[in-house]
């Protein structure tokens, strides 16, 4: 699909339209990309984030895999990794090429409208609240809140997949497929196990996405404070939010992974016997089965992680923004609304 087209007309479009305020668009600075309309649909938004979503998490998932790995309290011998190559290597080594994309067909299924909702809910929450406090104009406190509420109802969705994905990951995985897992946890651990680390993730995603919207609009303010497409900003920014808020919140993900894995060694050398559940239930066995130290296992593959996936996320999200919205445009000038 050809995505180039003339840059000459679409300054043109772009000048013919104007804002709420009355003012032209003003394409960008350097002539290379012309500047996105702040309030783009809702519909767009969510295509957008769709799409940000699945790629987001496909493109990385076998990091992800080791990263569930090596947040095991108490690991097999057969895996115990020193680093996210050397995990890699000998997973595919001994497990086959394909076994790190185990449970990445639940990712897809869960992550497609559960970005949807997030970036489009992230989006409208965001303009009002920077409406109210800065009649307009960028607010910190706006990108925080509008970050956290998007997260309440992306984890609503997305927490039965991280569940059914973890299990699936974790080695000696007793689970023939996607559907055996769904239908062993219901029936031996009820609806409810779907939901057992629900607090605990979103103890863990509202901080991480607040820290991220925070220092993803820091950055862009710095690289971009025009806010055009421009791809350059849209990445480096997406990597430094990804990193800075994947590191501050791994003692989070690594109780949320014990909660999802209900790993049997862990919880049977602590004398835990049933099922584990509750945030702080899961605090106090990370810490009695190793220490402090326990709550930064995976923390390397965390970040390695987080960073080309957000960076992916927010270039693919501001692109096909543009795209859609520029598509849009050239309707309008077709059918000689302009």
């Amino acid at each position: 699909m050809e995505l180039s087209s003339d840059r000459a007309v679409a300054r043109l479009e772009m000048s013919q339209i104007q804002g709420e305020d009355g003012e032209p668009f003003n394409d960008n600075s350097d002539g290379d990309y012309e500047s996105l309309p702040p309030h783009v649909s809702v519909t767009t938004h969510m295509t957008a984030g769709a799409v940000a979503g699945i790629l987001e998490h496909t493109v990385m998932y076998p990091v992800d895999s080791v990263k569930t790995r090596m947040q095991s309290l108490q690991p097999d011998p057969n895996a115990q990794y020193k680093s996210v190559y050397e995990a890699l290597k000998r997973i595919i080594k001994t497990e086959g090429i394909f076994r790190p994309l185990r449970g990445l067909n639940i990712t897809m299924m869960g992550a497609g409208p559960a970005h949807a909702l997030y970036f489009a809910c992230y989006e409208r929450v965001k303009h009002s609240l920077s409406d109210i406090i800065q009649s307009g104009g960028n607010s910190h406190i706006a990108n925080g809140v509008a970050g956290s509420v998007a997260t309440v109802l992306h984890d609503a969705l997305m927490n039965p997949a991280e569940v059914v994905k973890q299990r699936m990951q974790m080695y000696n995985s007793p689970y023939r497929g996607l559907w055996d897992c769904v239908r062993t946890v219901t029936h031996t651990e009820g609806v409810g196990a779907f939901y057992r680390s629900y607090s605990t993730q979103l103890t863990m995603n509202i901080p991480f996405q607040a820290v991220h919207f925070i220092t993803y609009e820091l950055m862009q303010e710095q690289l971009n404070p025009h806010r055009h497409y421009n791809p350059g900003s849209h990445i480096v920014s997406g990597a430094a939010a990804g990193a800075v808020s994947a590191a501050v919140t791994t003692p989070l993900d690594v109780c949320k992974t014990l909660l999802n894995t209900q790993e049997n060694v862990a919880l049977t050398s602590v004398n835990i016997s049933g099922h584990l559940s509750g945030m702080a239930n899961a605090f106090r066995t990370v810490y009695r089965v190793g220490g402090l130290a326990a709550f930064f296992k995976g923390i390397q593959a965390r970040v390695i992680y987080q960073m080309p996936s957000t960076a992916i996320a927010w270039s693919v999200y501001e692109f096909f923004k543009y795209f859609l919205t520029k598509q849009k445009l050239e309707q309008v000038v077709a059918s000689g609304q302009l």
